[in-house]
């Protein structure tokens, strides 16, 4: 399934999904996400800029916190969990 914002595309099982989107804390599953191989290769492709403008639209965070992408990453990451698995 995909995420497809204005600027980032990724795409992630449902699995995998609904392993980083769910109720209470989800940091530790995003992390572990984000180290799955097929996920590694999207995020390490991922144009920092464009992250950073993806990621401003959405109100939720400030200029010095949008500057580290390894965060950014992250982030990017459960909002697309959450997104594809709002949308199944």
């Amino acid at each position: 399934m995909w995420f497809s914002g204005n600027y980032v595309e990724l795409q992630l099982t449902l699995k995998q999904a609904e392993m980083a989107s769910h109720a209470g804390q989800c940091d530790d599953d995003v992390r572990f996400l984000s180290r799955l191989p097929s996920v590694a290769r999207q995020l390490r492709e991922l144009n920092p800029e464009n992250l950073r403008r993806e990621l401003k639209e959405y109100g939720a965070w400030d200029e010095s916190e949008l500057s580290d992408h390894e965060q950014n990453c992250q982030r990017i990451l459960w909002i697309a969990a959450g997104d594809i698995r709002d949308r199944a």
